[in-house]
């Protein structure tokens, strides 16, 4: 039986621990010990930091594992690249994952690549940034290493620059963010799959987010509307960044915004499937790939070629105290032939600011979007 390490054990984990046991393989899991719901799940379970990638190694090398991946996760990608580096498995360069999870290092290879993207600065404790700031407002800051909206905010005046960079650099674990340029315009996201350097674009999603400041994903909706025109741009700058990140094995997801002349700008892209259900739910049931499984196998040292035979809709709305009217739909999934799956998370609703404000949703499949 062949050995895949799990690195992470949220539930953006527990698609890919079920497929795994679904193909027959022995399941490792390293995470946090707290809010590891995969632990029940898993064949072993590790209670070590996803962070410590010597530990990890260690124990990974002593079990003689196979394989390791994680999905939906910035944090873990470090750590994945690393053990593959390491025990000569399929993987990343250990030395290019810096820039598909630093969004300053990811941002200096657009630069450096001519990739459209914002103009942007880095901000720490060496050159922290005064009101004489070059760049023009409105602005977005977020931490430079983390994901789900966490400590993102946008900037419209000077006077609220200081408290949105301590915000940020609070949620960074290296007490760093970048400030860059607002592009105003729709937001999609992209799924692709690459091995050896070939890179497959699998889905393009529209996004629907909160109003400003925070910007939290509310909606998730596949295919994209967008016009085909467009839709070749996104797909063309897709392909640019992913190599001039280096990324050549497993998932992707590149986020995009489009201003309103066409212009199509790289907000940033991760060395994983997107997380909100998007990568692991998503795809497959707009797509009929499963990703997952895509995902497992290029860590295993195999893959074959995406087959897109499904053309349907699909799409997810998250609950929140804003998007309050989704309670009865939620409660009442079993009245819509369209929903697949459906839960409330928490009885509370909150006002949201980042995504694990969110307190439940809903995914659904269709002959066409579904809306309320």
């Amino acid at each position: 039986m062949k050995k895949i390490a799990i690195i992470g054990a949220s539930y953006l984990q527990m698609p890919l621990v079920l497929k795994s046991k679904e193909l027959g393989l022995q399941t490792h899991c390293f995470a946090w010990e707290e809010g590891a719901v995969c632990k029940p799940n898993v064949d072993y379970f590790y209670p070590v930091s996803t962070l410590d990638k010597e530990k990890i190694l260690s124990l990974c090398r002593r079990i003689n594992i196979d394989a390791i991946v994680s999905i939906a996760s910035d944090v873990a990608v470090p750590t994945v690249n690393f053990v593959a580096s390491n025990l000569n498995l399929t993987g990343n360069s250990a030395s290019d994952s810096e820039a598909s999870t630093n969004k300053f290092s990811m941002r200096e290879r657009f630069k450096l690549n001519n990739i459209p993207s914002p103009q942007f600065l880095r901000v720490n404790n060496s050159n922290s940034l005064t009101n004489d700031i070059e760049l023009n407002f409105p602005l977005i800051v977020k931490p430079v290493d983390r994901s789900g909206s966490r400590g993102v905010q946008k900037v419209c005046v000077p006077s609220e620059l200081s408290a949105a960079i301590h915000r940020a650099r609070k949620e960074s674990f290296i007490d760093e963010c970048i400030v860059e340029e607002y592009i105003e315009g729709v937001e999609v996201s992209v799924e692709s799959i690459s091995w050896k350097g070939k890179h497959f674009v699998l889905a393009i999603t529209d996004k629907l987010t909160t109003e400003e400041p925070y910007f939290v994903e509310l909606e998730h909706h596949q295919p994209s509307q967008l016009s085909s025109n467009i839709l070749e741009k996104i797909k063309t700058e897709t392909l640019k960044a992913l190599a001039a990140l280096q990324l050549k094995y497993g998932a992707s997801h590149a986020e995009f915004r489009i201003s309103a002349d066409g212009e199509v700008y790289v907000i940033e892209v991760g060395a994983r499937m997107g997380g909100d259900f998007i990568g692991s739910h998503l795809v497959q049931l707009s797509t009929g790939y499963d990703f997952v499984k895509g995902v497992i196998d290029v860590s295993l040292g195999h893959f074959e070629e995406p087959i897109l035979k499904k053309k349907k809709y699909s799409g997810v709305y998250f609950l929140c105290k804003e998007t309050k009217h989704l309670v009865p739909v939620i409660q009442n999934a079993d009245s819509y032939k369209e929903i697949v799956e459906a839960e409330i998370t928490d009885t509370e609703l909150h006002a949201i600011k980042c995504s694990a404000d969110r307190s439940g949703y809903f995914i659904y499949q269709g002959e066409s979007r579904f809306t309320l």
